[in-house]
């Protein structure tokens, strides 16, 4: 029968490997001097934004990072650690994240994974000034959609102007 500790680590290492494998992407935080109602709070936050904190025990983060090949992310590392699981669109997240650093000093972004590539804090900073995927959608239809209200505008005017013309001809002949 295992211990109560290894069975903690087993079962931390997994849940971890788990999210990582679910959700492709995470942030890597230190929370350091952050108060149980601030992380809560930003736990809601992030809960907002389609992503989830795992607090994480830096070995356990470490051996797994270690077995994945990205022990480049071990650096990131240090201190009370916890790993941000991004489940929808990681600019949301980023956002999220960026906006609670405002106001939060304390939280540290260490940076993360998206997909393959390793993301420095300046790079998920970046990442939150990006419009979302919303935004960006209604911008291509307004581009789409402008030559065409164009096209109907000339065309409207074109017609305009023809039934002008057919109107002064009607007057001229006098009817």
């Amino acid at each position: 029968m295992k211990k109560l500790g290894v069975l903690f680590k087993d079962t931390s290492a997994r849940m971890i490997r788990d999210n990582i494998r679910d959700s492709g992407s995470f942030f890597i935080i230190r929370y350091t001097g952050l108060s149980g109602l601030d992380m809560s709070n930003f736990r809601k936050t992030l809960k907002g934004s389609s992503a989830s904190l795992m607090v994480v025990r830096n070995k356990i983060a470490m051996r797994i990072l270690a077995d994945m090949g990205k022990e480049d992310l071990n650096k990131m590392i240090d201190g009370p650690c916890g790993f941000i699981f991004i489940k929808d669109e990681p600019v949301n997240v980023s956002k999220a994240v960026c906006d609670f650093l405002k106001d939060h000093e304390k939280l540290v972004v260490g940076g993360g994974l998206f997909g393959e590539k390793v993301l420095a804090k300046a790079d998920i900073e970046a990442m939150s000034k990006v419009p979302s995927k919303e935004i960006l959608r209604a911008q291509v239809v307004m581009g789409l959609k402008s030559p065409i209200n164009g096209l109907v505008t000339v065309l409207n005017s074109t017609l305009r102007k023809f039934v002008c013309c057919l109107d002064q001809i009607r007057q001229k002949r006098g009817g």
